[in-house]
């Protein structure tokens, strides 16, 4: 469910793998063929120096413990329709977002009232880009199938240096120590932000076991948030368990923006610690909206 503001008029227009980067045709991951799954227990590794891990609980996760979050439109903004967003960051009254696809993954400054292109840094085009965030003073962009992350000066988008990792890259956040990756997988990994080096890991579980596909990401008040590929809904993940916490769906707004191509799915996430608002978009979603959790 979800409640529009007064004043605030919808325009009807116009965070991989087997990959929802791409339009290439992959397997999908293997699913249970039993009819009641049995839900593992997440058994972290150490997160040395993030500060987020503690006992991990033995109780089972129930559907009963999951919340059904519902959310209000506060605004729509203008998004360029030709980026195939896979990651978003509200930075100082303005969006940090990468792009993806070959040959039109960028690193760009966005203006969020016009959705206007300050200033954009282009991959070369043997790179995917995927997801991005933004640490002590730093941006950091991870790769599809590459297997490299960029590391930017936020001040003036000079790469100053490039890491290595051995999985996909999907989403990349942060909880102000560590940095935090999906792969497309149920896996999350802690990664240490001055050399890329993994830290811990958690599996992603909710009632029904792992949650895969796990995309754009974004931490939130002591969560991760998550969009799944070619889901409709985002994820609140503990970071200490792996847990859902609950899911917020959206469907309403995905049906204003009407995609057309399979491809162009849910995918951005951004929070503003002013408003305690956020922000989500779609890959080339032609708009972008601000909206408030009523959990």
């Amino acid at each position: 469910m979800f409640y529009i503001v007064g004043g605030v008029s919808l325009l009807l227009l116009a965070a991989c793998s087997p990959s929802p980067e791409s339009t290439v045709s992959l397997s999908p991951a293997p699913t249970s063929t039993t009819s009641a799954p049995v839900v593992p227990t997440a058994t972290p590794l150490p997160l040395p120096n993030c500060g987020e891990q503690t006992a991990v609980s033995s109780t089972p996760l129930v559907a009963t413990d999951i919340t059904s979050d519902n959310f209000m439109l506060v605004n729509t903004f203008p998004h360029d329709s030709a980026a195939f967003t896979q990651g978003l960051e509200w930075v100082n009254g303005q969006f940090v977002e990468g792009t993806g696809l070959y040959g039109q993954s960028s690193l760009r400054l966005v203006d969020i009232a016009t959705g206007h292109v300050r200033q954009e840094i282009p991959l070369a085009p043997a790179y995917f880009g995927e997801g991005i965030t933004v640490l002590d003073n730093k941006i950091y962009q991870i790769t599809w199938q590459e297997q490299t992350a960029f590391v930017y000066d936020f001040d003036t988008l000079v790469q100053e240096q490039q890491f290595s990792y051995e999985t996909q890259g999907w989403g990349l956040t942060d909880n102000g120590r560590c940095l935090i990756m999906s792969d497309g997988s149920s896996t999350i990994t802690f990664r240490d932000p001055a050399t890329f080096a993994e830290l811990g890991r958690l599996t992603v579980i909710d009632d029904t076991g792992p949650i895969t596909q796990i995309n754009e990401l974004e931490y939130i008040n002591g969560e991760i948030y998550a969009n799944i590929w070619k889901q409709n809904r985002i994820a609140r993940i503990s970071p200490e368990t792996g847990h859902v916490l609950g899911w917020l769906t959206l469907d309403e707004l995905v049906a204003i923006v009407n995609p057309t191509n399979t491809d162009d799915v849910l995918n951005g996430i951004a929070y503003n610690p002013e408003t305690d608002h956020l922000y989500v978009t779609g890959k080339r979603w032609p708009l972008l909206f601000e909206i408030e959790l009523n959990q």
